[in-house]
């Protein structure tokens, strides 16, 4: 694949420490169409000494950020990538040696927290590389309800793996999970409907879902860091089922 073809979308607001990682990693070549929610710092002024295009615009949600990118793509091709991610050597290869023959690829993603990356968020499987006039984006809140959070890349026809891996850089410190725990934690209470026997089954699965995070996923081997997203993780649901409790 031509990486002319292709453009990297990145939505930003004061993402100066991370947008240099993101877009160094991009292939040689391709398009950058940054978003950005009207940054504060020196985000925008990289942004375009890079080479970016930018649109700035207010924010509104995730899911409508997307699309608006998305749909101001001008090449056959887009990669999303967030701010705070980068795609390793073998996956930018991997995706200049792609074939055209299909409208998407996934990546494996692994994420960090306090600069290690942990085994309960490895190889989580993203649909990044899409064909343009083929794909769409979805809400997925992780705790269902119609929040648009979570939003996911889609397409009706086939895709493909690529190898490599895109590295996500999303917790450098505790302080940082918890602000993103609570804003996410709130945003998906507002999509949800009151309900107490929901805040009952979830207090219930607590247990049970930090239980499988530490065995099934891996967390107990990650040592105390892992050990606080698993238990964080397993009570992200009942919060923000007691969030909506009214």
């Amino acid at each position: 694949m031509d990486a002319s073809e292709i453009t990297a979308v990145v939505l930003t607001r004061d993402e100066e420490r991370n947008l240099p990682r993101a877009l160094t990693s991009l292939p040689r070549g391709c398009a950058i169409l940054v978003l950005d929610a009207c940054s504060t710092d020196r985000t925008v002024a990289y942004a375009r000494g890079a080479g970016a295009r930018v649109i700035e615009r207010a924010w509104t949600d995730f899911v409508d950020a997307r699309r608006f990118a998305l749909a101001n793509v001008e090449t056959a091709w887009t990669l999303m990538l967030d701010a705070d991610e980068a795609l390793d050597d073998v996956a930018r290869a991997a995706i200049l040696d792609a074939t055209a023959d299909v409208d998407g690829y996934i990546l494996r993603r692994s994420t960090s927290y306090r600069g290690k990356m942990l085994r309960m968020w490895r190889g989580e499987a993203l649909l990044r590389l899409v064909r343009t006039a083929r794909a769409r984006v979805e809400a997925h809140p992780a705790s269902g309800g119609t929040a648009a959070l979570h939003e996911r890349l889609a397409c009706d026809g086939p895709v493909r793996e690529l190898p490599g891996v895109l590295l996500h850089y999303s917790y450098p410190d505790a302080a940082s999970y918890r602000t993103k725990f609570a804003r996410y934690t709130a945003i998906e209470a507002e999509g949800r409907a009151r309900s107490p026997m929901m805040l009952l089954r979830e207090a219930v699965l607590v247990p049970v879902r930090f239980g499988n995070a530490m065995l099934r996923r891996g967390a107990v081997l990650d040592g105390p860091h892992g050990w606080i997203v698993a238990w964080y993780s397993a009570l992200y649901p009942f919060v923000v089922a007691w969030k909506c409790r009214g």
